[in-house]
This record gives C-alpha cells, structure tokens and sequence, in this order.
C-alpha cells in the first residue's frame, strides 16, 4: 500500500538531474550497493523509472531483491527526500523507453559519449513512500504548487496529444474515420459520436461514420442549417446543448411531417439518424480546414452535463486536426494506370445461388437493393456504372482515375470528394448486402466483389 506523505507531482525539481541522485540497493545475500545515477524520471503519480545502462551490480541486485531505496534532492534548497521503492518491470521499447533513450543522447552527445551513454533499458518502480530527511538544510520549503500544475500536464491534454499523433500517423481515411471516434471514447468516455462530411453540391451533411449506436446510419442526410448539426455546419461555430430536448432527433420530427403529407416514397428512402432516445447533452463541431467546411463532429451523452467549456475547447481542438486529416486523405492520389485489368465472366444465378436485384431510379438517382433504398445521388451513379460494366464487359477492377474521368457521374471538377463518397458507398453495401463488396486492391484501384448474380434493371421514376 502506498503510504506516500509527499505527492510526487509536489517533488518535480528532484527530478530535473541537477543534482545527481544516489540509489541504493542489496543483493539476495545482505550486501549493499550504492551509486549515483544522473536522475529519476517520473512516470505518474505512483511510479519512476530509472536509466538501466552500466548499473550491472544494481541491476543484478533489483532482479534478486526487487526493494530499492533513492535519495534525491531539491536543486532549489538542497532539501533531501528518500523514495522507497519496489522494482515493477523493465521497458526496451514504447514512449519512456524512446522519450529517456533521447533525453540520454542528447546529453552523450556534447561529450562525444553516444555510444558508451546508451540506454539499454527503462527500470520503472512503483513508489512505496517518500519521506523528507532532516538537518540537509533550514532553508524554507518553497511554494511548488504553480509550478507543480505547469509541469506535469492536465490527463486531458495528454488524452488531446495521443489522438493528434494517431491522427497525424493514418494513411488511410477509414482509418481516421474508425480510429476518432473509438478514441474518443477510450480517452474521454464520449460513446456516442457521429461523423458527417458536408455535399456542397446537394446542401447536405452525410453520415460516413458513427460509434456506440445499434445502427450505424451511414448515409443519414442532414440539411445545412437544420436542427443542432446543420446549424454548427452553417455558423462554422461549436455549439453545445445541455439538458435539452434531443437536437440530434429532428430528422424524426422531418419524417412525421412527411407522413402527414402522405410523402411515403421519400420516407422509404431515408435513412434513420443515429441518436439516442434520451439524450440529456449533444454538442457539435464543425470539421474546418483553411476556411472549408469539412463536416461536422457530433457528440451525444445521456449526461445533461457532459459538455461544458472543457468538452468544448477539446473537441473543437480534436476537430481541427479531425478536418485536416481527413482533406489530406482525400487528397488521395491517382497512382494507379489506366488500363483496364481484371476481367472475368459474371455469375450466373446457378452459380451463386440467389440473386441480388439492383434498381436504379433516373428521375432521383437513387438505387434501391431487392427492393430496399440503398444509397442516392453521386454514390447511387458509381455504382450504377460499376455494376452495368461488370455486368456488361466483365470487369472487376476499376480506378479513381477514370471515375473522375467519366462525365456521367456529376463529379465536381474542384473539391470531388471521390474517396469520401467510396467509402460511404462501401459501408452502405456492407450493410445492406454484404455479398456485394467494393474491395480496395491499392492506391486508387479497387474491384467489385460478389458472391451472387447480379440482376439490373433501370426506370426512370
């Protein structure tokens, strides 16, 4: 049990190597060994970690008797403090290791000592207690709870750090995509997130990615400026509500309306928003990069008060870097040739057993999978291209490239969003018939999978 009378956070002038500390340890048969080391690196609240580099005696004595004990002392007074400690593991690789390997060159590195000074491991102890010695000094302990707060840094910025090195480090959109929001909830507790991408074209946010709901939604429609998501989209302004009606919900109060308008076609091809049913909080981050809209971050809690101005600085942070990696990555370069490669005969229904209807309805561009709305506008038109030429030529591959080469599509000639609406495509198929699989085979290049026959048919309303 830790019986610590001094915070480790109070001590952080110990463990700035100004002054060597002194760590003492004893073998298996009683013997004691002492030596200097150049300092004591703090992990967290309860652990250190020590520099395993020449130390061969004391390294030898932790391994038969893991308890230790360091003297270390406040540059400031020359106060003394005694840290008994119990060895917990040894680290090679991973951050400490890395982040004390580097701090350890950097020093070598003056003297000419890079490869005698190198860092073999990190020894990390758990801390047992601290205690100050007496008669080392008189003079006054100093005031060490500012500085205290500005060196070990709030868990939340920490939390801040970790998903925008994550981000920084995907190489594809899906994985930013997944990896956000799951991170949100491992960092912050935030289980209920949705990621929308903005269609200039149509004047509407798409869902492309949600997390922590029964349905994922993927393809849900929101108008610019409708209801807590299309007002951030519009304003470009982070907005949260706190124990309020659920803003998220008001595609349900659309659909309602429709029905009393006796609307049921355009009901049939909607998809449900993803939003809990007794949300107490919702916040809103619109996803801006260099002036443009990006989408929108959404977040929901049945807390009524999850989101207040901390929630609100970190997630309009995460947001910056959110809308940066994901315009990077739809940057995505066309690397892959030209020709047209991977033919093969398409299925026939003695085949693959049944076979998948697909309905492409001219008149809204919409595509409806054995009777059930897929997916509508761009997205509806790749796929309406790609399923008649692998119906038509055999094809199975296809690239980026041509698709933004084919006039038919609508394609913007600037901002296209191509990879985006191949990813909601995608994950819409895997929703609603899995058996049908946009398949990515490299940089720009991917195939058309299937496990059924395939059956089109076209009609103009």
């Amino acid at each position: 049990m830790n019986e610590t009378s001094f915070q480790l956070e109070d001590l952080w002038a110990c463990f700035q190597g100004i002054v060597p500390a002194a760590l003492s340890t004893c073998a298996a048969d009683g013997t004691p060994n002492i030596t200097f080391i150049s300092q004591i690196h703090y992990v967290d609240s309860a652990h250190v970690a020590i520099s395993f580099q020449f130390f061969n005696k004391t390294h030898r004595n932790i391994r038969e008797n893991p308890f230790a004990c360091a003297v270390a002392l406040d540059p400031r007074t020359f106060h003394a403090y005694r840290f008994r400690l119990r060895f917990d593991h040894s680290e090679s690789t991973g951050p400490l290791f890395e982040a004390m390997s580097l701090q350890l060159q950097a020093v070598a590195s003056y003297s000419g000592m890079t490869d005698v000074f190198r860092l073999l491991a990190a020894d990390v102890y758990e801390v047992l207690g601290v205690e100050r010695l007496e008669g080392f000094t008189r003079l006054p302990t100093p005031n060490t709870s500012e500085r205290s707060s500005r060196l070990f840094v709030d868990a939340g910025l920490v939390s801040l750090r970790l998903i925008a090195e994550r981000l920084n480090k995907a190489l594809l959109l899906d994985e930013v995509l997944e990896s956000s929001l799951q991170l949100l909830e491992e960092q912050f507790g935030f289980q209920h997130s949705i990621i929308l991408l903005a269609d200039d074209q149509n004047a509407k946010l798409l869902t492309i990615a949600s997390h922590g709901y029964p349905e994922n939604g993927v393809g849900s429609e929101v108008g610019m400026g409708e209801g807590l998501i299309g007002m951030v989209a519009r304003a470009r302004r982070t907005l949260y509500l706190s124990a309020m009606d659920h803003g998220l919900r008001y595609a349900r109060a659309v659909r309602d309306r429709a029905e009393a308008e006796g609307r049921t076609e355009a009901i049939a091809r909607e998809i449900p928003l993803p939003g809990l049913p007794d949300a107490g909080s919702q916040i809103a981050v619109p996803l801006v990069t260099r002036g443009r809209l990006i989408g929108v971050l959404a977040v929901e809690s049945k807390d009524p008060l999850a989101f207040l101005t901390r929630e609100n600085t970190l997630l309009t942070t995460i947001g910056s870097h959110l809308a940066t990696a994901i315009d990077q990555l739809s940057r995505e370069t066309d690397e892959a040739p030209m020709e047209r490669t991977g033919r093969q005969a398409p299925r026939s229904p003695s085949q693959s057993g049944s076979t998948r209807r697909f309905t492409f309805f001219q008149k809204d561009d919409c595509i409806c999978v054995d009777g059930d709305y897929l997916i509508r506008n761009i997205p509806a038109r790749i796929l309406w291209r790609l399923l008649k030429q692998y119906r038509d030529e055999g094809r199975v591959e296809f690239t980026n490239r041509e698709l933004r080469m084919d006039s038919w599509l609508g394609l913007p000639e600037v901002k296209d969003n191509l990879e985006t609406r191949l990813i909601l495509l995608r994950r819409r198929l895997e929703q609603k018939c899995p058996d049908v699989r946009l398949v990515q085979r490299s940089r720009g290049r991917f195939a058309l999978e299937t496990d059924r026959a395939i059956d089109l048919c076209e009609k103009e309303g």
